[in-house]
């Protein structure tokens, strides 16, 4: 299940969207030739990955902002980048530059000593945006939480996109992250699913004040739970699937 695009663009330009999506890159740019030399990598990621065994020893504080910053693979930017650009924007619009910048690395942060929380004695680095994303994700539940969100559904074989509620695309979302850190060892590594939560959770307070200073649930009476600005309507067609010709068989000895 991937978001595609929500159907509320921002009425303004999200400067600070795009000032974090090109520092994303920029980033992944100048580090991405270490990965011909795994030992030059791994001496990367001890400067600039959360490693928890080190912050519980009060080591490496600084790797708690660093690492929102650097990514394993085009995969993981790519898919980061995405759920920034979907759901980053609006929050943007509502919180203003400034306060959205400060929201997005204090999600961050938080996300960070979180997964810190839950593997204290961890030596496997821990990279990307994630959490600070799913902050954005928390504070986007909260403010709009019945905006449309398309999302390619893929099921084995079955692709379709299709239009969903905000609030069932991201509590899903939630929910996915909640029983993947149930059922996994977070000092075994992989995916980081309590910085996942934790950053959603850690957003979901943050933007609990804005939220209540815009009246609360009289906020969404008067919004009906969705963006300001006017949504955009996106039209909808089948794919032609092109038929080959079949050739015509001819009959053999015994007229078959």
């Amino acid at each position: 299940m991937f978001p595609l695009r929500d159907h509320n663009p921002s009425a303004g330009t999200p400067y600070v969207v795009y000032g974090l999506i090109a520092a994303n890159v920029l980033a992944y740019l100048m580090y991405s030739g270490l990965g011909n030399d795994p030992r030059a990598l791994m001496q990367f990621y001890q400067s600039y990955a959360i490693i928890p065994a080190n912050l519980a020893r009060g080591e490496g504080s600084t790797t708690l902002l660093t690492s929102v910053f650097i990514h394993g693979g085009l995969m993981h930017l790519g898919g980061n980048m995405l759920f920034l650009w979907i759901f980053g924007d609006n929050l943007e619009d509502e919180m203003g530059h400034l306060p959205f910048l400060a929201f997005y690395l204090a999600c961050g942060i938080g996300a960070g000593l979180i997964h810190v929380l839950a593997a204290p004695g961890s030596q496997v680095p821990t990279v990307g945006a994630s959490g600070a994303i799913a902050g954005v994700m928390g504070g986007y539940l909260l403010l709009f939480p019945k905006a449309r969100v398309d999302i390619l559904l893929i099921l084995i074989i079955f692709f379709r996109i299709i239009t969903v509620p905000a609030a069932l695309m991201l509590g899903l979302w939630l929910a996915l992250q909640i029983f993947g850190g149930l059922g996994s060892d977070p000092d075994q590594g992989g995916v980081a699913y309590w910085a996942h939560a934790g950053g959603f959770a850690v957003g979901l307070v943050l933007i609990l004040p804005l939220w209540l200073r815009r009246g609360g649930p009289a906020f969404w009476s008067r919004t009906h739970g969705l963006p300001p600005n006017p949504a955009t309507q996106y039209t909808y067609s089948a794919s032609r699937i092109p038929r080959l010709p079949h050739k015509r068989r001819r009959p053999g000895p015994w007229g078959k």
